[in-house]
């Protein structure tokens, strides 16, 4: 019988649900259950591929092309495990499909209200997600904060499911204790009013999760366990770290995972955090750095929003960095400085390796460019994501090919060399503002060829499987709609452009390289969503490891 774990948010947004959902999951892994995860985002978009990056962070895509919230990028990457479309709930999709079902006249005639078919829906996506994984347990993140009216129905559907099912149910918790600097002490009200707000919609935390600036003491737990209704045992302490990766850690030293199963009558099948625990210890003791520079434009309103961005990106860069047992350097570098002052080019050699990541838009185009032509010319290691190729390719069929006005058509509609095209199919779907069915989303195929650089790192990784030629085939995830134009390929190859990695179904460029380069590789697809903390995606790796061996 699949056991429910429903996590809620209190007093303010980003108090860390996300990566609490995702080292609950890790402990309960570590102990022999099988596990995975649900996000419900509190909005009426469909999903997150509408929503602008700075704002909302980070668009993550699972493997079956979904565009999602960032959450899901850390499940995986705690879970070790791919994720789908059934992990993902929003408003606007539980909506939608009420209305569809309406329509259909699947109600048979009956009113439709909000309550109790909305929650019912909601109950239903959780159910069939239990019954798609036969997991032992699902983990529920319900966005947003307790008490914004925007997530009263996915709570609801939490009451209901308890209700139903009292047994197979539990609430967590996570909310913040803060330390006014001019009071020096911690505050529990906040988090006693989040209970309250919970309790009035009939739901009482079986486990609270005090997050801080420090550890919990004793007085404070306590203090929540009174006037929260829980037992001492479980009020968890959560306080600011390094690194989220030592969460899991952490969460055990206060026994959660102990607990959790208590709750439900269960016990471990094995206990193993060992390989968490020596990643933590890279992690911790480190010493020698690599810096590392990210060319991007997403960062115009502060560090907080810089690292939601390119949070996928920022994760892989460390674990291929910890790979290597060395300590990340990440610099953020604005394209659009390189555009207004091509001398601050120059700063690019103080980096050991450079990266230009996906995006949209023309804004700080020419400067990204001019980054990668310093990148090529000077022999700094480059790794280009998505949008990082399209640009190479730009770059290559300007400097190298000579085709002055070469562009991508994205920017330049009507360029004489569109080098970085849509698909002939594509474009009357655009013309007709059909921007959805353009896009290139989840896994997609790609053969590398034998030899080649790209080739060399998916084998040292041991990633992907050989075909009888001895090329790698491997499934890597995509979100973009212009491609590589194969009209240029031959003219891009004879000046020396390896398309080392190639979509087998449409003949599409997914990687190109540079052969008398310590490591200039692009690709097409986004590797960064495939990248584990013990198991670094094998361009990153291989990228670091020629970035420290270039730099020392």
């Amino acid at each position: 019988m699949t056991k429910y774990i429903f996590v809620a948010g209190g007093v303010m947004s980003g108090v860390g649900k996300g990566v609490a959902v995702s080292s609950i999951g890790r402990i309960l892994k570590s102990k022999g259950f099988k596990v995975s995860a649900i996000k419900i985002d509190p909005y009426i978009n469909v999903d997150a591929g509408t929503m602008n990056p700075v704002e909302h962070g980070e668009v993550f895509v699972t493997k079956d092309g979904t565009e999602c919230d960032q959450d899901l990028g850390n499940y995986e990457r705690f879970l070790d495990d791919d994720l789908t479309t059934e992990n993902y709930m929003t408003t606007g999709r539980v909506y939608e499909a009420v209305i569809r079902r309406e329509r259909n006249l699947e109600y048979g005639g009956r009113c439709v209200e909000v309550v109790p078919h909305i929650p019912d829906e909601v109950i239903s996506r959780i159910k069939n997600l239990a019954k798609k994984t036969k997991a032992d347990f699902i983990l529920i993140e319900i966005g947003g904060t307790v008490g914004e009216y925007q997530n009263l129905l996915f709570l609801e559907a939490a009451r209901m499911m308890r209700l139903k099912e009292p047994k197979d149910v539990i609430f967590i918790l996570v909310s913040y204790l803060p330390v006014p600097r001019m009071i020096g002490e911690m505050k529990t009200k906040p988090t006693q009013h989040a209970v309250r707000n919970l309790n009035s919609s009939g739901i009482q935390p079986d486990i609270i999760i005090a997050r801080s600036e420090v550890p919990l003491d004793l007085p404070r737990k306590r203090k929540i366990s009174i006037f929260c209704n829980v037992q001492e045992e479980d009020v968890i302490s959560a306080p600011d770290i390094e690194s989220i990766y030592e969460i899991p850690l952490n969460f055990e030293k206060d026994n959660l995972g102990k607990i959790i199963l208590k709750k439900f009558g269960l016990r471990s099948k094995k206990k193993n955090l060992n390989d968490w625990r020596r990643l933590v210890k890279v992690i911790k003791t480190a010493k020698k750095k690599v810096q590392i520079g990210i060319v991007g434009k997403y960062f115009e309103t502060g560090d907080f929003t810089l690292a939601d961005s390119y949070i996928s990106v920022i994760e892989a860069v460390k674990h291929a960095s910890w790979f290597h047992k060395v300590v990340p350097e990440l610099t953020w570098l604005s394209s659009e400085v390189y555009e207004q002052h091509p001398a601050k080019l120059r700063e690019l050699r103080n980096f050991a390796g450079i990266i230009v990541p996906g995006g949209f838009g023309s804004r700080g185009v020419e400067g990204k460019i001019k980054a990668i032509e310093y990148c090529r010319k000077n022999k700094i290691p480059y790794l280009g994501l998505c949008f990082g190729l399209q640009l190479a390719v730009v770059e290559f069929a300007r400097n190298v090919c000579k085709m002055k006005d070469a562009h991508t058509t994205e920017i330049v509609k009507h360029c004489k060399y569109p080098v970085i095209d849509v698909m002939p199919e594509q474009k009357a779907l655009l013309q007709e503002k059909r921007y959805g069915a353009t896009m290139r989303l989840g896994e997609y195929p790609c053969l590398i060829k034998k030899g080649t650089q790209a080739y060399l790192s998916y084998l040292k990784s041991k990633w992907g499987k050989q075909n009888k030629k001895g090329d790698i085939f491997i499934q890597e995830r995509h979100r973009h709609r212009y491609e590589l134009n194969n009209e240029f390929r031959k003219d891009l190859e004879a000046k020396g452009l390896v398309m080392s990695g190639v979509n087998p179904d449409r003949d599409l460029v997914e990687i190109i390289e540079l052969p008398r380069h310590p490591f200039f590789i692009a690709s097409q697809f986004h590797p960064e969503f495939k990248s584990r903390p013990l198991n670094p995606h094998p361009l990153f790796r291989e990228f670091i490891r020629t970035a420290i061996s270039v730099r020392h």
